[in-house]
């Protein structure tokens, strides 16, 4: 067996935990993002989802795989008049084309909520996991958050504005 003499071999210190936790914070100084930067951008990621989401559900859902026939009576056998049915299909894709196209991304975000409400208290008694039977209501009440902070957030980066192409020279007010 080879000893290592004393002078080669030194046992190594463990940093404390403000050593660690200064590493820690001068790492996230290092990497952070500037905000007034990126928030368009993380905007855009949200607005452009929820758009997708919106597309997905009314349109391949609703429309392709339950049809218009199906949805309204869908409606109707939970007491609704069917014609709800027809028109969720219709605000569905129109708000999923709306929020991908940035075109009054607030206002579209907060009429979406009465669906959103509406799905959340049909599934409440299936549960909170939205894979239990029927569906639980977690899902819809994550889409109302995330719709209500798209509301707040606004457009974000590319979108759409209606009023400049219009010829209206409002300028948007700054926080």
């Amino acid at each position: 067996m080879m000893l290592v003499p004393k002078e080669v071999w030194k046992p190594r210190r463990e940093p404390g935990i403000k050593a660690v936790m200064a590493a820690i914070i001068a790492a996230m100084e290092m990497t952070m993002f500037d905000t007034k930067k990126t928030a368009p951008y993380a905007a855009l990621l949200l607005r452009v989802s929820l758009g997708l989401m919106f597309l997905a559900h009314g349109g391949l859902l609703k429309l392709a795989t339950f049809g218009v026939a199906g949805t309204m009576g869908y409606f109707g056998s939970l007491g609704y008049p069917p014609i709800f049915g027809a028109i969720v299909i219709v605000a569905e894709i129109a708000a999923g084309l709306a929020l991908i196209a940035g075109v009054w991304v607030s206002a579209v975000s907060l009429l979406t909520l009465p669906i959103l409400i509406g799905a959340a208290l049909q599934h409440t008694g299936n549960g909170w996991v939205f894979s239990a039977a029927g569906g639980g209501w977690e899902y819809p009440v994550f889409w109302i958050a995330t719709m209500l902070v798209q509301a707040g957030l606004g457009a974000g980066a590319y979108a759409l504005d209606l009023g400049r192409l219009l010829g209206s020279s409002r300028t948007p007010a700054r926080a």
